[in-house]
This record gives C-alpha cells, sequence and structure tokens, in this order.
C-alpha cells in the first residue's frame, strides 16, 4: 500500500464561536494540507474531536472533506470503539465511500486481554470492505497492543496493512518494524519520534504538527525515507519545540490554537476540552512568528 508511505494528517474539526463545525475552514485546512504535499488525510480520528460530533456531523465533515479533496490524495476514516458490534455496523459500504482505508483504534476504558484484541480485529477484518491500519495508543485506551498480537494479525489477515503505533515507545516501534511481514506498514503516532521511526524502517507518519506545517513536516519524512540524515534531523529539530508545545495541554487544543496563529481557524473547542492558557498561547504565537518555517 504505497499510497500510505510517508505523511498523513490527523485532521482536526474546526468550529465555529457558536460551536458548529466550520465547513469554510475545514476546506480552507484541506486545501492547505494537500497543497503542503502530505500524502493522505485521516479523517474522523481521535484529533477531529469525533466524540462529540453527531452522527449528522459526521456525516458533514466527512462530505466536506471529501468534496474538497476532490481526489486528490487518499483519505483515511476513523471506525472504531470499544463496542465490537458498533464498529462492524460501521462498516458497511455507504459509510465507507470515497475512503481508501480505515484507522481503527484498539478498544479504549474495556482494558481487553491481548486475545480480546485479536479477536475485536479478527472481527473488524473479516468485515471490512477497505484495507485496515490499527492504531495502537495506550495513552488513551489504557491498554497495549503487544507487538505479539499485532505480527499475529499482520500474519493472518491481507487486509490488516499497517498500524499507527502510539505507544511512544521506539524499541516497541523496532520491535513491530522488526518481526511484522515485509509489507506492513509500521507508521508512527507520535510526532516527535517519526524521524527515528522512519530511519529505523518505519513507513512514515500519522501526524498532528504536520497538518500546520505540512511542507515542512512531509519533507522532513520524505528526506528520513531517503536517508538523507542531516537535513531530514534539521527541519526536526526546527519543530521541536512546536511538537512540545501543541501536546502540553492536550490534543487538539494545542494544535488548534497554534492554527489560531497561522490564519486558518478560531481555537474553539467543544467541552469537556477547553482551549490551552494564554501563557501557553503567547509561547505559540511566538513560535509562528519568529520561526523561519
Amino acid at each position: 500500500m504505497k499510497q500510505f508511505i510517508g505523511t498523513g494528517v490527523a485532521l482536526i474539526t474546526p468550529f465555529t464561536a457558536d460551536k458548529q463545525v466550520d465547513v469554510a475552514a475545514l476546506k480552507r485546512i484541506v486545501n492547505y494540507n494537500i497543497e503542503g504535499g502530505v500524502e493522505y488525510l485521516v479523517v474522523l480520528g481521535t484529533t477531529a474531536e469525533t466524540a462529540t460530533l453527531t452522527k449528522e456531523e459526521q456525516d458533514l465533515v466527512k462530505q466536506t472533506i471529501i468534496e474538497a479533496n476532490s481526489n486528490r490524495v487518499p483519505l483515511v476514516l476513523g471506525v472504531g470503539g470499544n463496542n465490537t458490534a458498533n464498529v462492524l455496523a460501521a462498516l458497511n459500504e455507504e459509510n465507507l465511500k470515497g475512503f481508501s482505508a480505515i484507522l481503527s483504534v484498539s478498544p479504549y476504558y474495556n482494558k481487553p486481554t491481548q486475545e480480546g484484541i485479536y479477536q475485536h480485529f479478527k472481527a473488524i477484518a473479516e468485515k471490512s470492505p477497505l484495507p485496515v491500519i490499527l492504531y495502537n495508543v495506550p495513552g488513551r485506551t489504557s491498554s497495549n497492543v503487544a507487538p505479539s498480537t499485532v505480527v499475529r494479525l499482520a500474519s493472518e489477515f491481507s487486509n490488516i496493512i499497517g498500524i499507527k503505533e502510539a505507544a511512544g515507545d521506539i524499541v516497541q516501534a523496532m520491535e513491530l518494524i522488526r518481526k511484522a511481514p515485509k509489507d506492513f506498514l509500521v507508521i508512527s503516532g507520535d510526532d516527535i519520534i517519526t524521524l527515528p521511526m522512519v530511519l529505523a524502517g518505519g513507513a512514515g507518519v500519522i501526524s498532528v504538527i504536520g497538518e500546520a506545517y505540512p511542507k515542512q513536516f512531509s519533507e522532513m519524512v520524505r528526506l528520513g525515507l531517503q536517508r538523507k540524515v542531516d537535513e531530514a534531523f534539521e527541519i526536526h529539530y526546527a519543530l521541536t519545540d512546536a511538537i512540545n508545545m501543541i501536546f502540553e495541554q492536550g490534543n487538539p487544543a494545542g494544535v488548534k490554537e497554534l492554527f489560531q496563529h497561522l490564519g486558518l481557524c478560531e481555537n474553539h473547542l467543544r467541552l469537556p476540552l477547553v482551549p490551552v492558557n494564554e501563557e501557553l498561547s503567547n509561547r505559540l504565537k511566538n513560535f509562528v512568528n519568529q520561526s523561519k518555517l
């Protein structure tokens, strides 16, 4: 699946001051990222505040992105949850129209065993008409998908094509890269260790900071894939402060504040998320004004 090698970005959902989906801003962000050179877009992931969107709003977000994209880059749809039956029900052709793959998070809160995680994704693989990218993010789900479970799934189901690995553990990522089938994509889900993962054999990233700086971050990933290490690390270090800041008070509060300073959208979130404080906002503003990116 070469279309998913490189940089994907996890799109936010911009809101107006009255907390409605800001369609105009969403179109602007889609164009900004495609023109910036990203390889694909991820729709309705965690960064999109999907948990706070109604079904009608989710449909609006999907349709807006599909139309703004106009078949320029592949689209990946977030389809996951901690109720396996509900996830399976969402895997119908109409719901997935316009998308090239799904991104499915490991079940959260329930804290299933590794066998439970395996059975959950087995059911998804058997039902999904699209390729499946697993998503491991223990900081949000409270359970880690062990490399052995990933390898088992990748070996048994040809339509499980990769994993967004966001455990923040470079050793675990390297274990996945070493043991997974040859064409299985190990995709970084942590911006700060994306370059080390790519240099270790990873396939790229599904990024948050890349949504704000698509030109720079996607170029860093390409340089890493080409083993142009010095040039890649120059971009990595130029973005390090911004990466740390956008996650300091939670995602997507940080990146939405950065977007506001970049003039892409206003920083409105839905509860229980709230905007970053004034001190962090000022630091992000200073980064935008002082960086040479």
